[in-house]
């Protein structure tokens, strides 16, 4: 019987986990991404995350951002949408309270650009 309950849950995580990665399920984001892929330099996202595609995003303090469009949470708290990744990205502390994560004081234009650039990393 445990046997059998085991291969259940695996089976269920499986699906679970395919249906995560089918790029249907994840909306489109807006904003300018080659415009994000620079701010995300000058806001100085680099010095703390690994982020592909941006020179010198060689950062250790935070977690890497490769493969971020894929992942099924944001700070392992909230469903990962292009809104919910512009709005961790302008305050953190709204979605996270104690945060590691720096409130950078990002615009909602500015953020949005940032969040188009890292959902398309896949």
């Amino acid at each position: 019987m445990r046997g059998a309950r085991t291969f259940g849950c695996a089976l269920a995580v499986a699906a679970a986990m395919s249906a995560c990665s089918d790029r249907s399920l994840h909306p489109h984001a807006e904003g300018d991404a080659a415009r994000g892929g620079l701010l995300l330099q000058s806001y100085g996202c680099t010095a703390c995350h690994e982020i592909p595609g941006v020179p010198n995003a060689r950062g250790t303090i935070g977690p890497s951002l490769d493969r971020l469009g894929r992942r099924v949470y944001l700070a392992g708290v909230v469903p990962n949408s292009p809104q919910a990744l512009a709005l961790w990205i302008r305050a953190p502390e709204a979605i996270k309270p104690n945060t590691g994560m720096p409130n950078v004081n990002a615009t909602q234009r500015d953020a949005t650009d940032m969040a188009a650039y890292l959902y398309r990393l896949r």
